[in-house]
């Protein structure tokens, strides 16, 4: 009898390390599923990344391909709305979507900080004030990787250079056909316009909000060559 009890009692351990056994094996179902699963997730993540990396290489920009460049940018990039942020305040500006190549190109540009660091360099009472280079060696870097390029006009679409428009001026080398320097650019702050500039310039978009920044801008002194006297900054960024 004793020997029954004692099989029997065997026979019952036997049985519960199989059932340990087992359900340790069952746990660690789950651990391997959920590890493959992390893996997928990070050839997925890795493949996302791919594109994305390929898209933000950056092309150095000439005149021979600044406009096919363009034309394939302002179809993917839609931004319209950027802000100019100065020590006097804010420029809010709603820029032209029918001017896409301007409009694209100063996108291009606020993305890539291009004007971060730049200046209002030239300011004329009462009649313009224009930003967009200095003479930082930084800003200087900047354009020779971007690239070399200008810009044609695109005065077709009829865009009357009112107060508080901004516009592009042209290159200031030999340029008979008043093709733009894209890294230049000017907001009118005569009063009710600068009307003797249309047909010549692209005007490509307007201030929507500030022009009591641009006003305060224009009133700064400056020298003999049209620059003020204390540098003005900027930073762009683009708002929805």
């Amino acid at each position: 009898m004793l020997k029954v009890k004692i099989v029997i009692l065997a026979l019952g351990i036997l049985m519960l390390n199989i059932q340990c056994s087992n359900s340790k094996k069952k746990t660690l179902k789950p651990l391997v599923k959920e590890q493959k699963t992390e893996e997928e997730k990070n050839d997925t993540l890795k493949n996302l990344k791919k594109p994305q990396e390929k898209e933000e290489k950056t092309i150095l920009l000439n005149d021979q391909n600044a406009i096919p460049f363009f034309f394939n940018y302002q179809k993917k990039n839609l931004e319209d709305k950027v802000r100019i942020s100065t020590r006097f305040g804010d420029i809010d500006i709603q820029l032209y979507k029918n001017t896409p190549y301007h409009r694209a190109n100063f996108i291009y540009l606020t993305k890539k900080g291009y004007f971060n660091g730049s200046t209002f360099h030239r300011v004329v009472p009462n009649f313009i004030i224009q930003g967009g280079n200095s003479d930082r060696a930084e800003t200087a870097d900047k354009r020779r990787k971007i690239g070399k390029y200008l810009l044609p006009p695109d005065t077709r679409k009829g865009y009357k250079h009112h107060r508080g428009v901004i516009s592009m001026p042209s290159s200031e080398i030999e340029n008979p056909h008043k093709l733009a320097s894209p890294y230049e650019f000017f907001i009118v702050q005569q009063s009710p316009g600068a009307y003797h500039l249309d047909g010549s310039y692209t005007a490509f978009g307007k201030v929507i909000k500030g022009m009591d920044v641009v006003d305060k801008i224009n009133k700064q002194k400056v020298d003999n060559r049209e620059a003020p006297l204390t540098n003005i900054h900027m930073q762009v960024s683009i708002i929805k």
